[in-house]
């Protein structure tokens, strides 16, 4: 999933670590000057918690970045299913919402609600 996750939407593995199945128990991805932490689904307390991927559950990941177009583009070639395609929403940000092979969603967008930080410009 680690590898999908970097052709898709761009994330630099830094570490990952298997269980004794071979499953992602815990990866470590750079996005920019972020970091993500992530796992498959797994059949423990965390993972009745989580709840299964694709099964909504109101859980999804909203990442800021500066040119969604480009982003919308490269997660269509890498296979991502497309929930609604690019939109433009009356509070300033353009983003779209897409499942990766898991069924966990992801919105990529422009909003920018860090507080006094200015996002990066062209």
């Amino acid at each position: 999933m680690t590898a999908w996750l970097k052709e898709a939407f761009g994330f630099e593995p830094r570490v990952e670590y298997a269980d004794e199945n071979g499953n992602i128990a815990h990866a470590e991805l750079a996005f920019g000057s972020s970091l993500i932490m992530v796992g498959q689904a797994r059949e423990d307390p965390y993972g009745a918690l989580v709840g299964d991927p694709g099964s909504g559950g109101g859980k999804s990941v909203y990442v800021a970045v500066d040119d969604v177009d480009a982003m919308f583009a490269r997660a269509g070639a890498a296979g991502a299913t497309i929930e609604q395609g690019l939109t433009d929403r009356d509070y300033g940000s353009r983003e779209f919402i897409c499942r990766d092979p898991e069924g966990n969603v992801w919105c990529f967008g422009t909003y920018w609600p860090k507080s006094g930080e200015p996002q990066e410009q062209d």
